[in-house]
């Protein structure tokens, strides 16, 4: 049986498991306390991270590694373009969400409000929080341009850039962190992923001390 060993408000988490579910891969999950980590948890993994994908005798880390990988040995629904410039596009996407939105806004609204007490660091430093709030609205509007010369992020097929995307926003989303109402296309193009039946089991976490936003799960939010 393959295993994810994961954390359910992680985007990097939820970027492979949106993968193995379109790709229709069965896959048992494993929540992992990164944060304590066990002689285990660093055997498979000795950067001390999630999520960890083990496959047969295969045990893999990193998550554009792993989705990619995933690509490679299950073409069907494909989440990468056939064509070289697609492809940089997509990886391009996904390096800035993974890299630049994660510094900018996962790390400074998600980590602050939900991962520090959940791993028992402390409160919010409200400093951070006020800067992801400023940052969040440029990558939005960025994010609103493309949708305007494109039917989805990286072109005019639904690729891994848009669920690398969804990830990070969908954790937002779960502590009401992005204004949908600031550009229509960007809330058509959510709705439009969050409505596939791939997304459901992450509309169904729930996170101990945090109950999620009122319309988090609502497909006609």
């Amino acid at each position: 049986m393959n295993r994810l060993y994961h954390v359910p408000l992680s985007p990097f988490c939820r970027k492979v498991r949106l993968t193995l579910a379109e790709k229709k891969i069965e896959v048992e999950l494993v929540e992992e306390r990164y944060w304590e980590p066990s002689p285990d948890f660093l055997r498979r993994n000795p950067a001390g991270k999630v999520p960890i994908l083990k496959m047969g005798t295969r045990t893999m880390s990193e998550s554009q590694a792993i989705c990619e990988y995933l690509e490679e040995i299950s073409p069907q629904v494909p989440l990468m373009p056939k064509d070289a410039d697609g492809r940089y596009e997509v990886r391009r996407l996904c390096a800035w969400f993974d890299d630049k939105f994660q510094n900018e806004v996962t790390s400074k609204l998600l980590y602050e409000r939900v991962n520090k007490k959940v791993t028992g660091q402390g409160y919010p430093d409200s400093k951070n929080v006020k800067q992801g709030s400023a940052r969040i609205k440029y990558h939005l509007d960025y994010m609103a341009w493309l949708l305007d010369q494109r039917r989805w992020l990286a072109g005019n097929e639904m690729t891994l850039a848009d669920f690398t995307a969804a990830a990070h926003l969908s954790c937002l989303d779960y502590i009401s962190d992005v204004d949908w109402h600031r550009h229509a296309v960007l809330k058509d193009w959510y709705a439009k992923i969050k409505s596939r039946p791939s997304f459901r089991p992450l509309l169904a976490d729930q996170i101990s001390g945090f109950p999620p936003a009122a319309h988090y799960a609502d497909l006609d939010f």
